[in-house]
């Protein structure tokens, strides 16, 4: 079987993967679905974090927690 698009979103980047889910039409669950959605949002969230560590979009963990305590109040 192979599934062609028709149009691709300018959003959507070169290597970007897609996944296809196959629903029987009397067997939707709401509860299962909005599970799905958000597995699916937790997967990109964390791909997001990946992506942003390996551009090197990163700081010291010492250095946020200095940020953290500084604007809270916070001593240490």
């Amino acid at each position: 079987m192979a599934i062609a698009l028709s149009k691709l979103s300018a959003d959507i980047r070169n290597n970007a993967q897609m996944l296809v889910t196959f629903l029987e039409l009397g067997n939707l669950d709401p509860e299962q679905i909005r599970s799905l959605i958000a597995r699916l949002e937790t997967i990109a969230g964390i791909q997001h974090g990946l992506d942003e560590v390996n551009a090197g979009q990163t700081r010291p963990v010492a250095d946020f927690a200095e940020e953290v305590q500084r604007k809270y109040d916070i001593s240490s």
